[in-house]
């Protein structure tokens, strides 16, 4: 009886999500029914702490109202400048329930990408985490002029900043908690759907990047047809918890790390960052996690270095435990009768082991933000892990389509679009979506709103097809695809997973378009580069290392590994090495860890074009 009464009080929170008029809506519905359970978390002082939906709440009102009191009306911008913290959500959610637009921004930003966002956006406030953040911050507010306010969550150093006032944290979370809440209530009640709650600018990776618009409706969309895959294929239990990693200024956090949990009733634990990632998964036990498919290249490298150096037996098991998960890929996810003793041996001896490393109560980890390598999903099916591809782009709430258990997982695919969703694929195999969740535009780019816009359809720019199962098979981006000399079509994206999962190349990027073959460029693994100069009694130093011919050959035999799989155009006939790494500071890598082909191609395009006449 008391199953029954949970299952009815889960499905009536689910389907508020589809009634909710805004995400502070929601959110308010959680907090009133949530109470004084745990919501936020995160480390201070070494230890993990916890802020309660409720007194989140309140600091939402409270911070909300004192918004408004700086002048602030409906629509006005607010720029939040912060790394993940329980703050960072308090800020978005405050924003809104003050009737304006949340512009979040990556940390990772120089004083140009603030400039060109506070001049686009207009925004008339920020709210900043820390000294730090502020140092390239302050005097793209100043040359811009923009904004008037500046609210810092841990206090800055002040400066003369002219009419820009600097207003602390704490002072604008005083005032009358009751009070501040009705006239956050009053407020929403009249905001729709369809208001814009965000302006998330994409990352760039073709150019400056753009506003995008979402609405509540899109993100809300978005947070339904989630919560229906995990409640249908995984079951949600009273405590869910979700470890935030990704940058919330990236829409897949913004929408599946933040309200999809807040949807679901959940608990957000916020990690310290990527050096301590692997501790803080085990220190919080989370249930579900939202990560990009280069974090699982990392991992998965690690485990099978870990486990290479615990002897025979153990190696013996991982090759018996992958052997069995290509095997299983190969049969539509079933285990084949010949191998399921060994597979039981796997699930007492090995799985457990990688689960602990994951915290041990690991339901799903949902990948998304650039395309997974079907090698890389298998290995974790292998290891005991729930592995979930995602698809989608901020355009688009941002996800479209996810992997679900139930439908059969086939990792070469990114499952069926979720509920809400309409997709078709166009004549030229772009694919084509319609529903809520797409945005209201591109802020102040009319033409490249109508451009991405076509009668209600979003033009998503991805090739691919649907197979006989509904599932969405990407191909590559159309912007993207190699057409060489020949008009042969060539999906970079799928060469260069390939080749960055081997040990010995650690990032990618290939070329060819109207060439008559495929170039690649190469960023040489920095552990087994170091590997390799100890055994050939080498000094370490990876420029030196890579003018060496027996280095160069090494490398050429990853290469040439990853061509036996490829077919003839697909082939990568010569590759040079990249000066250093691809990295977000050099700007070829975009805070969502996907490569920057057009600022890789300004740098090292006579290098590139040197390869042909070698």
């Amino acid at each position: 009886m008391r199953r029954q009464f949970r299952d009815e009080e889960r499905a009536l929170q689910l389907a508020d999500i589809d009634t909710a008029k805004n995400l502070v809506e929601l959110f308010l519905a959680r907090a009133d029914a949530k109470g004084d359970e745990a919501f936020l978390g995160a480390k201070r002082n070494g230890e993990w702490q916890t802020i309660s939906w409720r007194e989140t709440a309140e600091r939402v009102c409270l911070l909300a109202e004192n918004l408004r009191k700086l002048g602030l009306v409906d629509g006005d911008r607010v720029m939040l400048v912060s790394e993940n913290r329980p703050e960072w959500c308090i800020a978005d959610l405050a924003i809104m329930a003050a009737g304006c637009i949340t512009v979040p921004t990556y940390i990772t930003n120089t004083e140009r990408d603030h400039q060109h966002i506070l001049d686009n956006s207009g925004s008339k406030a920020v709210i900043v985490s820390n000294e730090k953040l502020s140092q390239p911050l302050l005097p793209a507010i100043m040359r811009s002029g923009m904004a008037s306010h500046i609210i810092p969550i841990d206090g800055i150093r002040q400066h003369q900043t002219g009419d820009l006032t600097c207003r602390s944290w704490e002072s604008m979370l005083i005032g009358d908690a009751l009070a501040a809440r009705a006239a956050v209530d009053e407020r929403i009640s009249k905001i729709p759907r369809d208001a814009t709650a965000c302006i998330i600018y994409t990352s760039g990776t073709g150019g400056a990047p753009r506003g995008v618009m979402q609405h509540h409706g899109s993100i809300l969309c978005n947070v339904a047809g989630a919560a229906e895959i995990l409640e249908a294929d995984f079951g949600l239990a009273q405590e869910e918890r979700f470890l935030s990693f990704l940058p919330l200024s990236h829409a897949y956090e913004h929408s599946g790390g933040q309200f999809l949990p807040i949807g679901v009733g959940a608990q957000i634990y916020y990690a310290e960052g990527l050096e301590k990632l692997a501790s803080n998964i085990e220190e919080t036990s989370p249930t579900i996690m939202v990560v990009v498919p280069r974090l699982f290249e990392v991992l998965r490298t690690r485990i099978m270095k870990q486990v290479s150096k615990q002897g025979k037996a153990a190696n013996y098991m991982m090759d018996r435990a992958l052997t069995i998960g290509e095997h299983k890929a190969n049969a539509k996810g079933r285990v084949r009768l010949r191998d399921r003793p060994m597979n039981l041996i796997l699930e007492k001896a090995l799985r457990p082991k990688i689960r602990q490393k994951f915290g041990g109560r690991m339901k799903a980890m949902v990948s998304g933000g650039a395309p997974l390598n079907p090698e890389v999903g298998i290995f974790f099916d292998a290891m005991g892990l729930t592995m979930l591809q995602g698809y989608g782009q901020t355009e688009a709430g941002p996800v479209i389509s996810c992997n679900r258990p139930a439908a059969g997982i086939a990792m070469d695919t990114v499952g069926p679009p979720m509920r809400g969703v309409e997709l078709k694929v166009a004549a030229d195999g772009e694919l084509l979506v319609r529903g809520e969740l797409v945005m209201n535009g591109y802020w102040q780019n009319d033409a490249e709103t109508k451009r991405t816009l076509q009668e209600g359809w979003l033009h998503t720019g991805d090739i691919g097809h649907i197979d006989d199962k509904g599932r969405i098979k990407i191909t590559d981006r159309k912007k993207d695809m190699i057409v060489n000399d020949k008009g042969d079509n060539v999906a970079p994206q799928k060469i260069e997973g390939m080749l960055t999962l081997q040990s010995e190349i650690s990032q990618a990027m290939v070329s060819g378009d109207k060439r008559p073959y495929v170039v690649g460029l190469i960023v040489p693994d920095a552990e087994w580069a170091l590997e390799w100069s100890r055994a050939n009694g080498e000094k370490f130093d990876m420029k030196a290392l890579q003018d060496l011919p027996a280095f160069r050959s090494a490398v050429s035999e990853a290469v040439a590994r990853v061509n036996k799989e490829l077919s003839v155009t697909e082939k990568v006939r010569q590759f040079a090495f990249a000066d250093e790494a691809f990295t977000v500071e050099n700007e070829e890598m975009t805070p969502s860890m996907k490569i920057r082909r057009h600022k890789i191609r300004e740098r090292y395009q006579a290098k590139l074009d040197g390869l042909y006449r070698s």
